[in-house]
């Protein structure tokens, strides 16, 4: 493996060439995956305008507006790495209202949020559709390895020593979940882009020699 480092901006030039080269006959799914100390969300956010200079509509979707009820979610408290490995998000959901629909052949409607999980309501947001061609950004924590029909992922990675001093303390029961993922999962060997980020500032591109 080789690792190169690279600008923060630069990698989202280079990301963001990358999926603009998947076809525009269909959709492209393309799951940023990291724990929330790796911060997944800003590099989603990041890569949406210079996707849509390539020419591809985005559609913004987390993985956080998918997450189960809080009486489903917290079945065995609210520190359970266990229950947030394997029960937080709703990946029926997941597939049902955005992936699914993103299959070639669908629809293209997909329901952008599903859950408030602060409030532990619906969200009832509207069903948007999303022109083929379009590429649809989700970012979450623990998405890979769940058979989710992706197109495209991105896997930010932490050694254990940044991701444990990046985490809150109100958050660190989360981290055997983490370690979990990487032992069973191997996120970094099936996304299809691994980036170090132990130094936001200084990122890192894990390539195949």
């Amino acid at each position: 493996m080789r690792i190169r480092p690279i600008s923060p901006s630069l990698l989202v030039d280079e990301l963001a060439d990358r999926i603009a080269r998947t076809p525009r006959s269909s959709w492209a799914r393309v799951a940023v995956d990291g724990a929330p100390a790796a911060e997944p969300g800003g590099l989603a956010d990041a890569l949406v305008g210079p996707l849509r200079l390539r020419g591809r509509e985005v559609l913004r979707v987390s993985a956080d507006d998918f997450l189960r009820a809080a009486s489903l979610r917290l079945e065995y408290g609210r520190t359970d790495p266990d229950a947030l490995y394997t029960g937080w998000l709703d990946a029926g959901a997941l597939v049902r209202e955005v992936l699914g629909p993103l299959e070639p052949g669908g629809s293209g409607r997909v329901l952008p949020s599903l859950w408030d999980s602060v409030a532990d309501r619906a969200t009832r947001a509207p069903y948007v559709t999303l022109s083929p061609g379009g590429v649809l950004l989700l970012d979450g924590a623990l998405l890979l390895g769940r058979g989710l029909p992706l197109d495209f992922a991105v896997h930010l990675w932490l050694s254990p020593g940044a991701l444990l001093r990046r985490t809150p303390d109100e958050l660190r029961w989360t981290l055997p979940a983490y370690e979990r993922y990487e032992r069973e999962t191997g996120p970094a060997q099936v996304a299809d882009a691994v980036v170090r980020v132990d130094d936001p500032r200084h990122p890192a591109l894990a390539e195949e020699p």
